[in-house]
This record gives structure tokens, sequence and C-alpha cells, in this order.
């Protein structure tokens, strides 16, 4: 097995030495308040960054557009991470920017709504509203309708692989690529992994939390069987757009993503991998702290950059 990557160690330990309770034992609004400040970056300069709302399928959904300077470029829609639970766009800022920056693309941040307050469906029901919306609009934001990409870490990765089957399900917009970073992928009713014992405490997102996310998502036991929140229940992953599957190799999602990453392939379905062997679950949001975030982003604005040709 790899080692611990020294940077992502010296993180961990300080994360340790100031005894903050995890966050299965907080409740979603401290929980939301810890996420961050754990995340806070002050972020690269972006030619343009608006704030604006579009028609969501209850209330209107905030998003945020991070774009190049130009016209007609490529648009990833982008789902932030916090388990469905925590997380919004001010919390995924810098990560945005990144993205935009490595890939050359407009990146449009979706604020979609959060559990308890809102369960599932309603955050994926939010995401595939705003893609839609961009493959109608996305001219009016100076951006190519005809490449318009999705992705998201953790959670969201999960939201960002449900719209893919989604749209190909009700033959909705044409994705250009999936851009899955560490994504919760699996039914808490049907699958186990080995790196949820492995890895179930210690390295950031503990195995207690992950219960924690899913019971506030996931309250009706019969929705833990549905691809639209688990997508690895689904039976068929033809016709989906290429993917980019990130994985981190002392997290409790690795094995999930792993296997996503399989059924994928074994459909006839092209994946990018990228495994970092020492590193966490959400290390990419850590630019100021960990090397490897940094590397990550570059390494998925490429793989963006290919899909998008």
């Amino acid at each position: 097995m790899a080692e611990l990557d020294p940077q992502a160690e010296a993180l961990l330990e300080t994360v340790e030495t100031m005894g903050l309770p995890p966050t299965y034992a907080l409740s979603p609004e401290s929980a939301r308040e810890r996420l961050a400040e754990l995340f806070a970056s002050e972020g690269e300069p972006v030619d343009r960054v608006e704030d604006f709302s579009i028609p969501g399928p209850d209330e209107p959904v905030p998003v945020r557009l991070y774009a190049p300077a130009g016209d007609g470029h490529p648009l990833l829609m982008f789902y932030h991470g916090g388990g469905w639970v925590i997380g919004d766009i001010e919390t995924y800022d810098a990560v945005c920017r990144a993205l935009s920056n490595a890939a050359d693309c407009a990146v449009l941040s979706v604020d979609y709504r959060l559990a308890p307050e809102h369960p599932f469906p309603a955050a994926v029901e939010d995401a595939y509203a705003a893609l839609e919306w961009a493959a109608e609009y996305a001219e009016r934001i100076n951006c190519d309708p005809r490449r318009v990409a999705v992705g998201g870490d953790s959670a969201e990765g999960n939201l960002a692989a449900a719209v893919s089957l989604m749209s190909r399900d009700q033959k909705g917009p044409e994705i250009a690529h999936q851009l899955l970073v560490y994504p919760a992928v699996a039914s808490p009713a049907v699958h186990a992994f080995p790196s949820y014992e492995e890895n179930s405490q210690g390295y950031l997102l503990e195995a207690a939390s992950i219960e924690w996310f899913l019971e506030r998502y996931l309250p009706d036991p019969v929705d833990h069987r549905n691809a639209y929140a688990a997508p690895l229940l689904a039976r068929d992953y033809s016709d989906l757009p290429s993917a980019t599957v990130l994985t981190a190799g002392f997290d409790p999602l690795r094995d999930e993503g792993r296997e996503y990453a399989d059924r994928l392939e074994s459909a006839g379905v092209e994946v990018t991998r990228h495994e970092y062997e020492g590193m966490i679950h959400g290390f990419v949001n850590l630019l100021d702290h960990l090397n490897a975030a940094g590397e990550a982003i570059e390494t998925l604005g490429e793989d963006l950059q290919r899909a998008f040709r």
C-alpha cells in the first residue's frame, strides 16, 4: 500500500491538534460553517465572474459563472461537493476559478438545494435543470452549447454521474464529458467496499460521516435503490459521455470510484483514470495546503480540453 503524502499527513495532524468534532457530531449548520473555513482560499483571477439565478424545478437556482476572455468557450457545469448537505458556491470558488483557467473553459457553478431541508431528489433535479438551461441558453453567456460537460467531486461527482444517466435516459442534452472527482456513487443498502474499512477514520472523511450525510439526503429507504441516487445501481452504462474518474488512495470512497470506472469501461465508455495514491478525500480543494491539489487541477483541465476538442 502506498504511503500517505507528507503534506497530507501534516495537514491531518494539524486538524487533529485543533480537536474539532467530526462532521457526524455536528448540526448541518455547524458542518457548513466548518467546511467553509477549511476550504477558504483567495483563488486565481478569472476574466469574468457573474452571479445570477436560473429557473429550477421548484424555485430559482443560484449559479456563478467563471469565464475566460472572448466568446464561444466550452462550458463545465460544476456541482460542488459536501455530501448533499454542506458546501456552496463560495466554498468552491477557488476550485472553479482554477478549473476555468486550467481547462480554458467557462465554469457554471450550481448552488443546488441541500438536504436535510431538501432531500433527494431535489439536488439532482436542480442539477439536471441547470444542464437543460445551459444547453438552451449557453450562447447568452457567450459559451458553446455544443460543448457542455458536467463535473463535481464527492457526493456531487454523484450528481454529475446521475445527470449523465438522466440525460441519456430522457434523451436530454448531449454531454461532452463527465468529470468525476472521488465520486460517491454507491448505495448504503447494496454496496460494501474494502476502502470503507481501510480508510474509515483519520483521513478527513470519516465513515460515520458518510452515514450522516446519507441519512439526511436519503431519509426514505426506498431511494437507496434508485440509480439517480446511487449510479452504481444503474443496469446500463452504454451511450454515456466519456469520463474522467479521479480517486485518492486514503479515501473511503476510493473503491466505489474504481468500480464505477470499471462499469463505464465495460460498457464501451471512454474513461481516463487518475489515482493519487498518497492523497485523502477532498484534497483537490486544499489548494493552499497540498501541491497535489494544483497538480490534479492541471490534469483535470487537460482532460477537459481533450474532451472539448
